[in-house]
């Protein structure tokens, strides 16, 4: 591949994305080497992943985007995208950092589900307690 181009890695619960943008006539994304409305079925889904491409102000001009996801389910993988994207548009121009930052499209989502342990039938869900 001749062309020059950017990555990113997003991460949300168990989901990891590793995005590449490359700079194209007009935006065309690409997961797991399906269109985006092939992959991701469901519309919140695909506004989700585009949300970060129509942030005012940022100057983002028209990319090629190659997605791999694996891992977790289909929303936390559209976050991750959504998160590897945001942080290869700033690794590409670092002045969108300023933009993006304030509109949370920089923020890792720590959550991701508890361990369960011992004696519980879940992470925190404790069996009936009975006195006799």
């Amino acid at each position: 591949m001749a062309d020059k181009y950017v990555e990113g890695i997003g991460r949300r619960k168990t989901a990891t994305a590793r995005v590449r943008l490359t700079p194209a006539k007009e935006t065309k994304i690409v997961v797991n080497e399906k269109s985006l409305d092939e992959y991701f079925r469901q519309g919140a889904l695909q506004a989700d992943v585009r949300s970060v491409l129509e942030a005012e102000d940022a100057g983002i001009e028209h990319y090629s985007i190659t997605a791999k996801v694996y891992g977790g389910g289909l929303s936390s993988q559209a976050e991750a995208i959504r998160l590897g994207i945001a942080r290869a548009l700033v690794e590409e121009k670092a002045s969108r950092r300023s933009i993006l930052k304030p509109l949370g499209f920089l923020k890792r989502d720590p959550r991701s589900v508890e361990r369960k342990k011992f004696g519980l039938r879940k992470a925190r869900k404790r069996p009936a307690w009975s006195k006799r």
